[in-house]
């Protein structure tokens, strides 16, 4: 055990949603440069700690102090980014086609909103919905993961630092999330919910969230597909590959789930994607040179397992990366599987661990319906130095967001979500400002 933090009940997050409805008028009042501002610090002041937040989430969920390091910077800069939008919640003033009325469009916080946040990424999660929420005039209430509480209540000890009046953050610790989300859901005074997490959850609180018809945005599960075409720079494509599998022990819904290479290629592309992951050094996060943690518990570590153990009772080839794993934790050695079987469930879950199961295929309209054979809609890599057919594959795919010879599509600046069950709505970008908003159209007369 590392900490003790509070266990929420419904009437502990009934009295959050108090306090950020109380605050709500003031802070929805406030000039967005002042807000702005605020984030700017906030920004600062994450950057200043980033060794001591990165040990900390190292600590909580396990992942390489070096990704952790790197998560606190990319969470910062949606602070930076969401400082810098909170004066662009831009409306509209125009003449009416007749020429007989003016139309004056605003646009204003949509009100008080529910943030539950993820265990894998538990401080840049929380940026990434904090950021917009704030720089739009919102309250919010934070529900992190129990899993993981520590980066999001020292995310809300710095707002509270640089400035952030009572009421506006308002963090729910607990371990009984859906006896504590639900009340909240069915009060009136919520006006918005953000999801990070499984489908199945996302599925049900947007059933629970209908209710009061509230303003719901939903970052869901993914099994994306990683498509190597045979005109590929190969070391290019297995370079990222391992960004794309690897990030965060591969428990990331962006992580690449499904390898298909054109045959040509298949057999070299494996053997080296192989080669490469068996390089990586597997160890405790806190362990400096560390690439591979280990799986956040032990179930997540079994769920791998039988994943493998299932591809390879159909005739898989299992390419094993490690002979040894370190004696404590819940490690799982990175795996490429070759020759996987179609209707593997490898092929069809979302694996969310270090496995990398590789396919081959023949013609480019194959890869692009293997890709699509999926109820899921994240993200898509695709890899190949031919422009033509890279927009045709692009486009063709059905997928929020895609990567073209490059492992890695998430940035601020982006707006990151999916299609199909994969969710609704986008965070980061303008895009992730607009969640936030509300419009207003006031029909004035000439």
């Amino acid at each position: 055990m590392i900490a003790e933090v509070a266990d929420a009940s419904p009437k502990d997050a009934l009295a959050a949603l108090e306090a950020a409805e109380q605050a709500a008028p003031a802070w929805a009042a406030r000039a967005p440069r002042e807000r702005g501002e605020l984030l700017r610090r906030a920004f600062e002041a994450v950057s200043a700690r980033a060794q001591e937040l990165a040990l900390v989430m190292t600590l909580e969920m396990g992942k390489p102090l070096a990704e952790s390091r790197a998560e606190v910077a990319y969470a910062a800069e949606f602070l930076r980014w969401y400082s810098e939008e909170a004066v662009r919640a831009d409306g509209r003033f125009s003449v009416s086609p007749d020429g007989r009325s003016r139309l004056l469009v605003m646009r204003q916080p949509v009100g008080p909103s529910l943030l539950i946040t993820p265990w894998n990424f538990p401080l840049a999660m929380g940026t990434r919905k904090l950021g917009p929420a704030l720089a739009a005039g919102c309250t919010v209430v934070a529900k992190p993961a129990e899993q993981t509480p520590l980066s999001m209540l020292a995310l809300a000890g710095i707002l509270e630092e640089v400035g952030l009046p009572p009421g506006v953050c308002n963090v729910v610790t607990t371990s009984r999330p859906a006896e504590v989300v639900t009340p909240l859901l069915a009060d009136r005074r919520l006006r918005k919910l953000s999801f990070t997490g499984s489908t199945e959850v996302g599925s049900a609180l947007m059933a629970q969230a209908s209710a009061n018809v509230l303003r719901v945005s939903l970052e869901l599960g993914g099994n994306a597909p990683f498509l190597v075409f045979a005109d590929a720079d190969l070391e290019e494509a297995v370079e990222g590959a391992v960004v794309a599998k690897m990030r965060n022990i591969g428990e990331a819904c962006t992580a690449a789930n499904r390898f298909y290479v054109q045959r040509p290629v298949a057999q070299e592309f494996a053997a080296r994607l192989a080669a490469r992951l068996g390089s990586m050094r597997l160890g405790h996060g806190t362990e400096e040179g560390v690439e591979v943690g280990p799986l956040i518990d032990a179930a997540a570590r079994d769920r791998v397992d039988a994943l493998v153990d299932d591809a390879v009772s159909r005739g898989a080839k299992a390419l094993a990366a490690l002979a040894e794993l370190p004696a404590h934790g819940y490690f799982y050695p990175p795996t490429v599987l070759e020759g996987v079987a179609p209707g593997s469930r490898v092929l069809q879950e979302e694996i969310f661990g270090p496995v990398a199961p590789v396919c081959a295929f023949d013609r480019d309209e194959e890869a692009v319906e293997l890709a699509n054979d999926t109820p899921y809609g994240l993200v898509a890599y695709v890899f190949t130095r031919d422009l033509q057919r890279a927009l045709k594959v692009v486009e063709a795919l059905e997928t929020g967001m895609v990567g073209l010879n490059q492992g890695m599509v998430s940035n601020p600046a982006a707006p990151f979500g999916g299609t199909k069950a994969s969710g609704l709505g986008r965070e980061g970008g303008p895009e992730g400002l607009d969640e936030y908003l509300e419009t207003k159209y006031v029909a004035v007369r000439a």
